[in-house]
């Protein structure tokens, strides 16, 4: 689409109900990034009240017309797709507005392959509109979706906002507070010192609710306004607090320590309490046992029915899972082992998922694998033909393997001619785990007994007999790729490199999701590809280097650290490296910035490698911290002249050589190496110099409120 231009959805798809739109860029470094909001407007043009206002702070409405559904990882970069159940949206609401703000002084000219792209319930791209004259805008809004005749219409606005989301929003209707005397104060009273406290004391990570108040923190104590559902990725010059109504302006209470949710949210503690055992040889009785489970028959048909029967009872958790494949929020069932006609003899699909909404239904067939076990292409499009016939709208296979942009795990032939089209997803078990461990840990439930529910379904996908512990092989083309570098007879364009590099993507996938879900923040591979870089040219390519010098390579963004984690394995020597490099300091001394650097790694292990980052002058001095704790100052250039740019901190470790996901496999030693690297180095250093600012100006403008 061209800029102004306008479509109206049913002349696109007959299955417009419910779409999905994904808001995409890309970047040179792989680090630029974007946050997405939705504004619901009236037939005035603006919101009814700031509930419809939905952002990083407030991703869901209580009725699922609107869903945030997070970032997901492309070739170029990164998107944020965003579920709109259309049929829910309430009659008053004329226009939904898709926008995005950049944060810390960036701008949209600074990506690349700006876009908005709208796909159907089944998952069919159905447009695409490129925003090309972003420039120096911090906000511009995408598109809307609009009501013309009874239908849907879209049109491609790219509208830039120099004011950023705070302008945006106000254009709007959205009430906002003018902090600017309580920001000018914080600046006149914080010295470096006090930035440094400020930050420790607020804490990183998800956003916090002052409960009763109306009003939502984000992270580095920011705040916007919606209701009081848990933060994702935060930018920094964010919507100011809403007013409060008269008669509720208590004073916004000091953040926590550590992300907490609103009062009326029930999340469970990271440790269980002391057990009333007599020894440890006695276990909990468990809601979902696992221990009888002896053939993977036995595993899949019990995987499959406890999964959706917590689905059934406990429906944040089920749109979590389902929104993005287009499910409408309304009451769902859950059905195992059912008979469906096929040829000349019935078929049983693992699971049937059935959600009912206005008098409609939405149905998607399960298929699941466990241990490790592969999809079978013959049986699943046996599903995709049974549910066109049927008119369901959906296939899931769910299994311990994780699917790739742009290489699905099961080829399928889509009849075009008939005119029900039916969507095959994937899922897999470590994405599940991750749903339910965001939920009970971090963002809270609003049952206690829906999140004990989530609990036991987590006991059983982490029991080592249930079969779902997600990616555990890394194929058997690992050990002849390892030989094969070892003795130098891998050659460009063998097979077996580009299936190592595929899987290589797949583990580190996993471990974001796994280190994400114990953090309870957004973790995202990067992927730092040539714009318009097609995704199997992309792996290609990597295969082919991998066949050069030996080495995988992989970059994790964490929200709330100074830079990005990088994670190497040399199948050379045997060695993984975990790195990430700090940017120096706008302000003070090398010196200063050394000694400030040494005293936050105290803790840090004593075989950390740390290196001064030079401007453009080779490789700068280096050494252990155990040696560099002493004399900080052997960080500094002998000639003292050249430009210090930062410093990389990095630890090495063995890897492990099988193949597997045994003590001794190569991607326990790497889920091992990144969670070590992240727990005993990265949680010590500073945040980003713009959110520790942010930090400030909110801790003060909420003491002078």
């Amino acid at each position: 689409m061209v800029k102004g231009a306008n479509a109206t959805l049913t002349d696109l798809s007959d299955d417009v109900g419910s779409v999905i739109v994904s808001l995409g860029w890309a970047s040179p470094t792989g680090e630029g990034d974007a946050d997405v909001s939705v504004l619901l407007l009236d037939s005035s043009g603006k919101v009814r009240s700031d509930g419809d206002f939905y952002f990083y702070n407030h991703p869901v409405a209580a009725d699922g017309s609107v869903q945030l559904l997070g970032k997901t990882p492309t070739a170029n970069g990164s998107e944020d797709r965003i579920s709109f159940d259309l049929s829910a949206v309430p009659g008053e609401v004329e226009r939904i507005v898709v926008a995005a703000s950049r944060y810390e002084g960036s701008s949209f000219g600074e990506l690349d392959d700006v876009r908005i792209t709208l796909a159907d319930a089944a998952g069919e791209g159905l447009l695409r509109f490129a925003v090309d004259d972003a420039d120096s805008v911090t906000a511009v809004i995408f598109g809307e979706l609009y009501r013309r005749g009874g239908g849907w219409k879209f049109r491609a606005v790219g509208q830039g906002y120099a004011t950023g989301l705070a302008g945006l929003a106000t254009d709007f209707g959205v009430d906002i507070e003018d902090d600017a005397a309580a920001e000018a104060q914080a600046d006149a009273d914080a010295d470096a010192e006090a930035g440094a406290e400020a930050e420790a004391g607020a804490g990183g990570g998800a956003g916090t609710v002052a409960a009763g108040s109306g009003v939502l923190a984000g992270p580095e104590g920011q705040s916007g306004a919606g209701a009081p559902v848990p933060a994702g990725p935060v930018p920094v010059d964010a919507v100011p607090a809403p007013r409060r109504p008269d008669g509720q302006a208590e004073a916004v209470k000091k953040r926590a320590a550590r992300p907490r949710t609103a009062k009326k949210k029930v999340t469970l503690p990271a440790t269980v309490k002391k057990t009333l055992a007599e020894n440890d040889s006695w276990k909990t009785a468990r809601l979902f046992p696992v221990s009888a489970l002896k053939s993977d028959r036995d595993r899949e048909m019990r995987a499959t029915s406890v999964l959706l029967s917590v689905m059934a009872q406990v429906p944040e958790f089920s749109r979590r899972l389902t929104a993005a494949f287009g499910a409408p929020a309304g009451r769902m069932e859950t059905f195992t082992e059912v008979s469906l006609p096929h040829g000349d003899s019935p078929r049983r699909p693992d699971g049937v998922i059935r959600v009912e909404r206005a008098g409609k239904l939405w149905t998607a067939l399960v298929e699941t694998k466990t241990n490790g076990n592969a999809l079978k292409a013959e049986q699943v499009q046996a599903y995709m033909d049974i549910a066109a016939r049927r008119g369901y709208e959906a296939v899931i296979t769910l299994t311990n393997d994780v699917a790739l942009e742009g290489s699905p795990l099961v080829d399928v032939k889509i009849d075009r001619r008939r005119k029900h089209k039916v969507a095959l997803w994937h899922l897999s078990w470590a994405e599940v785990a991750h749903q339910a461990q965001m939920l009970i840990r971090h963002e809270g439930l609003g049952n206690a007994a829906h999140a004990w529910l989530l609990q036991e379904l987590l006991h059983y996908l982490q029991h080592e007999n249930s079969g779902c512990h997600g990616f555990q092989n890394m194929g058997p083309s690992w050990v002849p790729v390892r030989n094969g570098i070892d003795d130098e007879t891998l050659c460009q364009g063998d097979a077996r490199a580009l299936e190592v590099v595929e899987n290589w993507e797949r583990l580190i996938r996993q471990v974001c999701l796994r280190l994400g879900g114990e953090l309870g923040q957004k973790v995202l591979p990067v992927q730092r590809a040539r714009r318009g870089t097609d995704p199997k040219e992309r792996r290609e390519r990597l295969a082919d280097q991998l066949c050069l010098d030996g080495r995988l390579q992989a970059e994790l963004r964490i929200d709330g650290t100074p830079g990005v984690l990088t994670v190497g394995a040399d199948l050379r020597t045997g060695k993984l490296r975990t790195a990430i490099d700090v940017p120096a300091p706008d302000q003070g001394y090398p010196l200063s910035w050394a000694k400030r650097l040494v005293r936050r790694l105290e803790q840090a292990p004593a075989d950390l490698h740390v290196e001064t980052l030079l401007d453009g002058a080779g490789p700068g001095p280096r050494g252990t911290l155990e040696r560099l704790r002493p004399e900080p100052a052997d960080l500094l250039p002998k000639d003292g002249a050249t430009q210090i740019t930062g410093f990389r901190l990095s630890l090495f470790k063995g890897m492990g050589s099988g193949r597997g996901n045994a003590e001794t496999g190569f991607i326990r030693s790497v889920d091992d190496a990144v969670h070590r690297f992240y727990t005993t180095v990265v949680v010590h250093l500073d945040a980003p110099a713009g959110r520790r600012r942010a930090a400030r100006q909110n801790a003060a403008a909420s003491a002078a409120g």
